[in-house]
């Protein structure tokens, strides 16, 4: 017998992530290839008071119960790290687990990062991304980020151009 779920249940919830995150956080970025890697004196440092304000999102959900990455907190999903440089955020970092992909969850996480740039009344939200990562560019262009330019063989591992974009919220 199939059970039916009230959709909001099935429905990731996005909230500020706390430093207990940190160690799920890690384990989600490890475990993808294209993101960007920090250490986690850096994930620690995003929630310490001081000069750098950083907006840090996670989407979690009680009704996926199955670790999707060995060792992390089972009900995240996804998280979001951005940096505020007013009047301006850069978008540093976007992971969704690979069984949650193409689901609206990293859309969820951006918009959520769009409403905030526009509540403290920012100008624009701008990021970089690998040329080859097409399904986040088609992410990012789908919310409106249009191409600004280009960094020729800015990743390493592998070598690869990094396409820059940004939107404007005036």
């Amino acid at each position: 017998m199939a059970l039916n779920f009230p959709k909001t249940l099935l429905t990731p919830l996005i909230r500020l992530a706390t430093p207990a995150d940190v160690s799920s956080i890690i384990r989600l970025e490890r475990a993808c290839a294209s993101a960007a890697h920090w250490t986690e004196r850096q994930y620690r440092q995003a929630f310490e008071d001081g000069g750098v304000k950083r907006l840090v999102l996670v989407a979690d959900t009680p009704a996926h119960s199955v670790p999707a990455i060995p060792g992390a907190d089972p009900n995240i999903l996804a998280f979001l790290v951005a940096l505020h440089l007013a009047p301006e955020w850069e978008l540093e970092n976007i992971v969704v687990v690979r069984s949650s992909r193409r689901q609206g969850v990293g859309e969820r996480l951006l918009r959520a990062l769009l409403a905030t740039a526009r509540e403290t009344n920012s100008k624009s939200v701008f990021l970089e991304v690998r040329e080859s990562n097409a399904a986040a560019r088609s992410l990012y262009e789908k919310t409106g980020f249009e191409k600004t330019g280009r960094r020729t063989s800015y990743y390493k591992n592998p070598a690869e151009d990094a396409v820059l974009y940004r939107l404007g919220l005036e």
